[in-house]
C-alpha cells in the first residue's frame, strides 16, 4: 500500500496528472459542498426546533394560567418560577392583542409582537447565532396574548460548528480517497503508457538515423484500446520514416561519392581555380576567359615517337607514355605550374596561369631541366621549346571542357620545340632575357619560324651549377 501511494504521489510530477487530479478533487469537493449546504440548513432548523420543544412547556403553563383567568401581571411570574436553573430560556415577553407589552422577565427578546395579534409562529435567530426568539400566536391564548420567548442558542451554534468540521473532514477524506483511486487507475491505464510513449518519442529522434530498428518500451504492452492504436500507429510511422531516412542517407552518400568523383575529374581536366569557378557558376562558362601579359609556355615532344610506336605493342606503348607523362604531371605540380594538355606525344605546360607568378620563367626552366633528367630512365629523348609573352586563357567546349591558351606567344613556344634539338632545351629571346645570368645558354642565332620569319633562339647548356640550382629548388619545394 505504501509503495502504491509513493508511486501514485510520484505521478503528481507530471503536469497532466496534476491537472487531472486537481480537476477530480475540486469536482468532488464542489459536489459535496452542494450537498452539504442544504443539509447544513436543515440540520440547524432541526436543532432550533428542539429548542422550541423545550419552550412548549412554558407555553402549556401559560395557557393553563390564562384558562384559569389568572391576572395578566401574574402570568409570567408563574412561568418564571417553574423554570429550572439550567434552562435555556433566557427571557420572555407577553403582549396583548394590540401589541402592548403586558409583562416580561429575563433578557428582552428582539422579536416584537405586531399590532392585531399573530396568526402563526414567528421565529428569529440573531446575527451572532447565540439567541433564538420564538413568537407564539394569539390563538394559543384564546386570542388574548402573544408570547415571545428568548432561547439560548449557543449549544446549537457549537453543534453546527462541530457538524461543519465533521462534514468538511468527511468531504476531504472522500475526495482524497477517490482521487488516490483515480490516480492509481490513471497510472496503470494512461499515465505510465503516455510516459513510455514520451520516452519512445525522444528516443525516436535519435534512433531514426540509425540502421537498426529501435526497441520501444511502449510496444511491450499489449493494449486493445485507443491508446494502443496510437502506440501502434507511432511504431508504424517510425518504421516508414526510418526506412525513408536510411534510403535518403544512402542516396545522399552515393550522390556525394559521385559528386566527389566528378569534382576530382573536373580538377584533373581543368586548373583548380577554374574548376571551382565553373562548379560554383556552371551557367557562366563563357565568362571564364582572361588575358595574361607575362607567362612562360613550354612544349615538349618525344623524339622518334612515331618510329617507336611502330615497333612497340600498343599496350606497352600507352603504359610507357602514361608513366612519362605522370612524371611530368608530378613535376608540374612540384614547380607550381599548370599542365594545359597533351597531344599525342607532345606535352604543354605554362607558368603564370591561371594565377600570376613572378618567377614563371625560372620555374618553367627548372621543370624543363627535370624533364630532361627524368626521361633518361625511359631510354627516350625529349625536345623542349620555351617562350615568354602575353596569352589569352579560357574554357572551351560544351560537353568535354578544355582549358587552353591562345596567342602568338603560344605559337612561338611551339616553334621553339619543333625547331629545337633532340635532348636539348631551346628558349626564345624573350625567355632568354629573363633567364640570362641564372642559367647558361649558347646563342643559336636566328632560325626560320613559320609565319614569323627569323627569330633568335638559345639552347640551354647543361652545367653543374644549373643542375645543382634545380636540385636545391626541388628540395626547398618538398621534392625528392
Amino acid at each position: 500500500m505504501v509503495s502504491v501511494l509513493q508511486t501514485s504521489l510520484g505521478l503528481l510530477k507530471s503536469q497532466l496528472s496534476r491537472k487531472i487530479v486537481t480537476s477530480i478533487f475540486l469536482s468532488l469537493a464542489a459536489i459535496e459542498l452542494v450537498v452539504f449546504i442544504p443539509s447544513y440548513h436543515q440540520r440547524r432548523v432541526d436543532k432550533l426546533k428542539e429548542l422550541e420543544a423545550i419552550s412548549e412547556e412554558v407555553l402549556l403553563t401559560l395557557k393553563a394560567n390564562v384558562m384559569a383567568e389568572m391576572l395578566s401581571a401574574e402570568l409570567l411570574a408563574e412561568v418564571q418560577a417553574s423554570l429550572s436553573p439550567d434552562t435555556i430560556i433566557l427571557g420572555a415577553a407577553l403582549y396583548d392583542i394590540q401589541g402592548e407589552l403586558v409583562d416580561s422577565f429575563g433578557e428582552a427578546p428582539t422579536l416584537l409582537a405586531p399590532t392585531g395579534g399573530l396568526t402563526s409562529i414567528k421565529r428569529l435567530l440573531t446575527a451572532s447565532g447565540t439567541r433564538y426568539d420564538v413568537a407564539w400566536p394569539s390563538r394559543q391564548f384564546q386570542g388574548q396574548y402573544v408570547l415571545v420567548i428568548r432561547h439560548d442558542a449557543t449549544s446549537v451554534r457549537r453543534y453546527m460548528v462541530q457538524y461543519s468540521i465533521g462534514i468538511f473532514l468527511i468531504v476531504i477524506l472522500i475526495s482524497a480517497f477517490v482521487t488516490l483511486v483515480t490516480i492509481f487507475m490513471l497510472e496503470r491505464m494512461l499515465i505510465n503508457p503516455l510516459l513510455l510513449l514520451r520516452d519512445d518519442l525522444c528516443q525516436a529522434a535519435e534512433a531514426v538515423h540509425q540502421p537498426q530498428l529501435a526497441k520501444f518500451k511502449s510496444l511491450k504492452q499489449s493494449r486493445q484500446d485507443e491508446l494502443g492504436e496510437v502506440i501502434r500507429a507511432f511504431a508504424s510511422m517510425f518504421g516508414q520514416i526510418s526506412q525513408e531516412v536510411q534510403e535518403r542517407q544512402q542516396a545522399e552518400a552515393a550522390l556525394r561519392s559521385e559528386q566527389e568523383k566528378s569534382e576530382t575529374l573536373l580538377r584533373n581536366v581543368l586548373p583548380v581555380a577554374i574548376a571551382n569557378q565553373l562548379k560554383n557558376d556552371p551557367s557562366n562558362r563563357m565568362a571564364i576567359a582572361s588575358r595574361f601579359e607575362h607567362v612562360t609556355i613550354l612544349f615538349a615532344d618525344i623524339v622518334g615517337f612515331t618510329q617507336l610506336a611502330a615497333k612497340t605493342a600498343p599496350t606497352k606503348l600507352v603504359c610507357q607514355l602514361n608513366d612519362i607523362f605522370s612524371v611530368f604531371d608530378a613535376l608540374a605540380e612540384r614547380h607550381g605550374l599548370e599542365k594545359i594538355k597533351t597531344i599525342g606525344d607532345a606535352y604543354m605546360v605554362v607558368g603564370g596561369v591561371p594565377a600570376p607568378m613572378e618567377n614563371h620563367a625560372e620555374a618553367v626552366m627548372a621543370m624543363a631541366i627535370d624533364m630532361q633528367v627524368a626521361v633518361k630512365h625511359y631510354d627516350v629523348q625529349l625536345r623542349i621549346g620555351i617562350n615568354t609573352g602575353p596569352v589569352v586563357a579560357g574554357v572551351i567546349g560544351k560537353k568535354k571542357f578544355s582549358y587552353d591558351l591562345w596567342g602568338d606567344a603560344v605559337n612561338i613556344a611551339s616553334r621553339m620545340e619543333s625547331h629545337g634539338v633532340a635532348a636539348r632545351i631551346q628558349v626564345s629571346a624573350e625567355t632568354h632575357g629573363l633567364l640570362k645570368g641564372k642559367f647558361q645558354f649558347e646563342d643559336r642565332g636566328c632560325i626560320e619560324i613559320k609565319g614569323r620569319g627569323q627569330a633568335h633562339a638559345y639552347l640551354w647548356v647543361p652545367s653543374v651549377v644549373d643542375v645543382g640550382a634545380v636540385a636545391v629548388n626541388r628540395r626547398l619545394k618538398g621534392g625528392n
